[in-house]
């Protein structure tokens, strides 16, 4: 059986785990930047078998140059993508940090209380 049978390759940028959603970048980054075991990744991606678990780690593995640059784009672009929310968050979360705020600045001690507490706007 050849190991790619395990994938849906459904772009250049988007491998995932064949018969589920789980892309390849969540088992790898388990893997690589958490240190977790095929069996703790199995547990965690509950859709996901052992042997799913195991087929993307030897894929890897077997294509290292590639799938490490496949990892290193996602990676890049979940920087960028985190970025730009922080840049230009969503009003309600604009709202709920504020909200957050407040309840913090209104349960420090009245001799804490010397600033108001960070209005949190979007840079639009």
């Amino acid at each position: 059986m050849q190991i790619e049978t395990y994938f849906d390759f459904l772009a250049e940028d988007d491998i995932r785990i064949k018969g589920t959603r789980v892309g390849i970048e969540s088992v790898l980054y388990e893997y690589i930047h958490r240190a977790q075991t095929p069996e703790a990744i199995a547990e965690r991606f509950y859709t996901l078998t052992l042997e799913q678990v195991y087929a993307t780690i030897l894929y890897y593995l077997q294509n290292r140059e590639k799938i490490g640059a496949y990892l290193t784009d996602y990676l890049e672009y979940c920087r960028t993508a985190r970025e730009e929310y922080e840049k230009n968050p969503p009003p309600g979360v604009v709202r709920l940090r504020q909200l957050m705020a407040e309840q913090l600045y209104n349960s420090l001690p009245i001799a804490d209380c010397k600033k108001k507490p960070k209005k949190y706007t979007t840079n639009k």
